[in-house]
C-alpha cells in the first residue's frame, strides 16, 4: 500500500505533537502534583529562590571543614562528595576523563534539582526500592540524618556524629532524601572531583540552577605535606626524600597537578568571564583558619544565606581544639584551625619546600603565598606566608 504525501505529513505532525507532549510532561513533573493554580505558583516561586552552591576544592585543602560550615545551617541541604560514586563506578570501566566529567555534570544538574535517585545508577551495590547503606559518608550530612529522612534525631540537634547517624538511622531512603532537599532553600555540595571551574560552565549558564561556585584553595606546599601523610603511596619520591634527608636523583621538576589545576581554575575565575561573573568566589583556607567567624560571615553574606546560630556555635567548638593532631584524625574537623593551617612548615625540610615552590611558583604568586627564603624563615611561625588579598567578586 502506498502512502500519499499528505498522509506522510500528517504522520510527521502527529509524531512532533507526541514528542512535544512528552517533553512538556517531563519538564513540568515538579509541578504535576499541584492541587490548584496558587500552589503551583508557590512551588515555582520557591524553586526560583533556591540557592545552589558548589564548593570546588582539592583533597587535603580543608574542604571537609569548610563544607561543615554549611552543613550546620538548618536551611541547607548539604551533600559530601556525591561525585565519588560516579568516579568510582566509571573509573573501573572507562579511562576517558571527559566521559567521567560529562557524567559528573549530568549528576550535579540532577542533584541540584533534588533528584537523588540519579545516584542509584552509580551506587554499588545497586539500591533496592530506593534504599541503600552505601552512600559515601552519609553521616557527614545532617539533612540525611534528621527528619524527614530519619526520625532518630531532631532537626534542632547540633551535634550528631557520623557513627550515631549510621547506627540509629539505618538504610538511607533516597526518596525521602529528595524530599528533604526540596524542603530547604539552600542546596550545597562539596567536591574534589571537578579539577577546574570551566568544566561546569554549562551548569553555570543554566538559568534554572541559579548556581554559584566557591573555590577553596590552600597553599600547595601545605596540601602536598598533608597528602604525603594521608596518601603515602601516591608520593613515594617525596616520602623517600623525607626519610633519607636528601633529594632523590631521579626526581625532576615535573608538574604537580594540584598547582596546574589551581592556576587554571583561579585564573579563569579572577578574569570574570561573562558566564562566571557574579557567580564565583575564591576562598583561601588560611584566611578561613585565621579568622573563621569573620570569614564565614563574609562568605554567607555573599551567598545571601543568613548566619544561623548553629553555625556560630559549631565554629567556636571546632576551631579552638588543642593538643596533638593524630594521623588517625585526618578527616576530622575539630582542631586548632590556625595552627593546623601552618603545621606543614614544621613537617617539610627547607629543600623540599624550595622544590615545591619552584614547581608551583606561578600559582603561589597568583594566590598570594610568599616564597620561603631560608630554613629559619620556614620554621618561624610568627612570620606569615600569606599576603593580604583583596578581591572583588561583583
Amino acid at each position: 500500500m502506498h502512502c500519499s504525501w499528505k498522509a506522510v505529513i500528517l504522520l510527521a505532525l502527529v509524531f512532533v505533537a507526541v514528542q512535544y507532549a512528552l517533553i512538556r510532561s517531563i519538564t513540568s513533573e515538579n509541578y504535576s502534583s499541584c492541587s490548584d493554580t496558587q500552589r503551583c505558583c508557590d512551588v515555582k516561586q520557591m524553586s526560583s529562590k533556591k540557592n545552589h552552591i558548589l564548593i570546588l576544592a582539592a583533597t587535603r585543602s580543608g574542604s571537609s571543614f569548610f563544607g561543615q560550615l554549611f552543613n550546620q545551617h538548618p536551611d541547607v541541604f548539604y551533600l559530601y562528595e556525591p561525585l565519588n560514586h560516579v568516579q568510582t563506578a566509571l573509573n573501573s570501566t572507562n579511562d576517558n576523563r571527559q566521559v567521567i566529567l560529562g557524567a559528573s555534570r549530568d549528576i550535579l544538574r540532577g542533584l541540584f534539582t533534588c533528584n537523588l535517585h540519579l545516584l542509584e545508577s552509580y551506587i554499588n551495590p545497586v539500591p533496592e526500592n530506593h534504599m541503600t547503606d552505601a552512600v559515601k559518608r552519609r553521616g557527614a550530612s545532617k539533612a540525611l540524618c534528621t527528619p524527614p529522612v530519619c526520625d532518630a534525631f531532631s532537626s534542632s540537634m547540633v551535634n550528631i556524629s557520623e557513627e550515631e547517624c549510621l547506627q540509629e538511622c539505618g538504610y538511607l531512603n533516597l526518596t525521602l532524601a529528595s524530599v528533604s532537599c526540596q524542603q530547604r532553600h539552600n542546596v550545597v555540595m562539596k567536591t574534589v572531583r571537578v579539577p577546574v571551574v570551566s568544566v561546569i560552565r554549562d551548569l553555570l549558564e543554566d538559568p534554572r540552577l541559579n548556581l554559584k561556585v566557591i573555590q577553596l584553595v590552600r597553599d600547595p606546599r601545605g596540601i602536598v605535606a598533608s597528602r604525603m601523610m594521608t596518601f603515602p603511596e601516591k608520593y613515594p619520591m617525596m616520602r623517600l626524600w623525607k626519610m633519607k634527608g636528601q633529594k632523590p636523583r631521579n626526581l625532576g621538576f615535573t608538574k604537580i597537578p594540584v598547582c596546574e589545576d589551581f592556576l587554571s581554575s583561579v585564573s579563569t575565575g579572577l578574569s570574570q568571564p561573562s558566564w562566571l561573573r557574579g557567580k564565583y568566589m575564591l576562598v583561601r583556607y588560611e584566611d578561613l583558619a585565621q579568622n573563621p567567624l569573620t570569614k564565614t560571615q563574609e562568605i554567607f553574606a555573599y551567598l545571601g544565606i543568613s548566619l544561623h546560630q548553629h553555625v556560630v556555635d559549631w565554629i567556636q567548638e571546632n576551631t579552638e581544639a588543642k593538643g596533638v593532631w593524630s594521623p588517625m584524625e585526618v578527616f576530622s574537623t575539630k582542631r586548632d584551625s590556625a595552627a593546623n593551617s601552618e603545621g606543614w612548615r614544621l613537617k617539610l625540610s627547607f629543600g623540599m619546600v624550595e622544590y615545591l615552590q619552584t614547581v608551583c611558583q606561578a600559582v603561589l604568586q597568583k594566590l598570594g603565598y610568599k616564597r620561603v627564603r631560608s630554613s629559619g624563615e620556614l620554621t618561624n611561625l610568627s612570620y606569615s606566608l600569606v599576603e593580604d588579598m583583596k578581591i572583588s567578586f561583583q
